[in-house]
């Protein structure tokens, strides 16, 4: 521990997650909304002279799992701890040729089929990300619905080894435990049903909306039923989320989300609260400075990634506003310019003013703006995390 340190990482999770002042901001990286793609991780790991290769931790946005080397050389205070798939579930990364579709002759695929019956693809040409290829729900009425095979939340095969995992952390190591991103009751409707289908439903035709949000909240009650008796008594923190906003403000209209999301979103938050003492944090991209009433209203005790630049979103201001009842974790350098395109210097400034805004008091994680994209320099990341802790400290 270095002499500027007075608290383990844990201890200075929970100082910040309850609105008091630890010795320094605590920092994350590694998780699914707060992670690193693995060409930029490749490169890092290049610069910092260490023979590591990215292990994939999430195939969809083909994010590296940060060896232990890498976090404790950025004094990442969180470790992170996860259910699985179902045993049940055969799938997994497949090569697949797409013909007959305009820029995809001749060119090989690498497919993904989830549980929910959701197809990711991702050409081996430009390997980036995973992109929905195809919706199994796309032409499904609401009667469709009683007879779609869902998956089975509390499987207890997801959570094997689950228990021995977290207490492993709990135990034997001095950091907060954070489980990944579950409890997704949204967004899964529309990768089943197609985006631009998805927004006609919720203006068109709310009860198959309602039917099908319906059908993923059940899927995560039970899933947290089970999480929680495994390990609801020894994470810090549980994360879920949808992406409720864009660019410049909310995606749909925030009186659909009041009739038809929210009721489902406070059930799932208070069940979840109802088995644990963690935390809940959620994770919405994008301007979502008009949902923030509702997920306080909710039961949430945590915001990410507090997209800087969005329209509303300006540090300050969200900490004056909401700083009492929210904890912000993000936020920490503008994603979409400097962290990529400027210099260490412009990056070491961005994060200096954005701990001087977020900081004050308590209530404040430090993690970039989502996941630090495949063509961050890594000098960039090294000022990133650098400036965080040098900044970070509240003496």
């Amino acid at each position: 521990m270095l002499p500027r340190e007075t608290l383990t990482p844990r201890e200075r999770m929970l100082k910040a997650l309850n609105h008091e002042v630890p010795d320094r901001v605590p920092i994350d990286l590694g998780g699914n909304q707060s992670g690193i793609h693995k060409n930029a991780y490749l490169a890092l790991a290049r610069r910092l002279n260490l023979p590591e290769d990215a292990p994939i931790m999430d195939a969809v946005q083909q994010l590296a799992r940060p060896s232990e080397a890498v976090l404790e050389r950025f004094h990442v205070d969180t470790r992170y701890v996860a259910a699985g798939p179902a045993a049940s579930w055969k799938g997994g990364i497949v090569q697949a040729e797409r013909d007959g579709r305009p820029g995809c002759r001749g060119r090989l695929w690498h497919d993904l089929t989830d549980e929910w019956g959701v197809r990711w693809s991702m050409p081996d040409d430009q390997a980036l990300y995973m992109d929905i290829t195809h919706h199994p729900l796309a032409g499904a009425s609401i009667e469709d619905l009683a007879d779609y095979p869902w998956p089975k939340g509390d499987d207890p095969s997801r959570f094997a080894g689950l228990r021995e995992r977290a207490l492993e952390i709990r135990k034997n190591t001095p950091y907060a435990v954070v489980s990944g991103i579950s409890g997704v009751i949204y967004e899964t409707c529309w990768y089943l049903r197609g985006l631009e289908q998805w927004f006609i439903d919720l203006k068109t035709d709310p009860a198959f909306c309602a039917a099908l949000l319906d059908k993923t909240l059940r899927f995560w009650l039970d899933w947290f039923r089970l999480f929680l008796k495994e390990a609801g008594d020894v994470v810090d923190v549980i994360m879920i989320g949808d992406d409720l906003g864009g660019q410049s403000g909310p995606l749909f209209d925030p009186a659909i989300y009041r009739d038809l999301v929210k009721p489902r979103h406070e059930r799932l938050v208070w069940h979840i609260r109802e088995g644990t003492k963690a935390k809940i944090w959620y994770h919405t991209c994008g301007s979502c400075l008009a949902f923030i009433p509702d997920l306080i209203d909710n039961g949430i005790h945590i915001l990410n990634p507090v997209q800087t630049t969005a329209r509303g979103m300006e540090p300050s201001e969200l900490k004056r506003r909401f700083g009492h009842d929210l904890v912000f974790w993000g936020g920490g350098c503008d994603s979409q310019r400097v962290l990529p395109r400027g210099t260490p210097a412009e990056v070491a400034e961005n994060v200096r003013g954005n701990l001087a805004a977020f900081m004050p008091g308590g209530g404040y994680v430090f993690a970039n703006v989502h996941n630090i994209q495949g063509d961050v320099p890594p000098e960039n990341i090294e000022a990133l995390f650098d400036a965080a802790y040098e900044y970070g400290f509240y003496d």
